[in-house]
């Protein structure tokens, strides 16, 4: 249900900053939600505030409801998605979002995603 209010505050919010308005595929709403968290998630293992994959996979299980059959975040980044492409497509929205910090892409996982792309030639 269209709510005109809300489109008329959205439209002229993006006129306000020129913000160009377009179609947002749901792949793209799926990598701009997962893959930034999945991002902060390696970037936490980098700075010590999580031990383990694993110990930010059971906070997302069990505190925020992520799906269990998923496996996690980290889980689904590293098994079902492919570390390569979270960090390809992590890199493509940096090179889009300059200034926004969640798009820097993790160091740690920059030289996971590497070596996973060359354990596979």
């Amino acid at each position: 249900m269209r709510d005109v209010e809300v489109e008329e505050i959205i439209v002229n919010f993006s006129k306000k900053h020129d913000i160009k308005r377009r179609r947002i595929s749901p792949q793209e709403i799926i990598e701009r939600c997962l893959y930034s968290l999945i991002n902060e998630g390696f970037k936490a293992l980098e700075e010590g505030i999580a031990a383990k994959d694993e110990d930010i996979d059971i906070i997302w299980i069990y505190g925020y409801g992520w799906p269990r059959h998923m496996g996690g975040p980290m889980y689904y980044a590293k098994n079902m998605v492919g570390l390569p492409k979270v960090y390809e497509r992590i890199c493509h929205y940096h090179s889009i979002y300059k200034n926004s910090k969640h798009w820097i892409p993790s160091t740690l996982l920059k030289q996971m995603a590497l070596s996973q792309s060359a354990s596979k030639l």
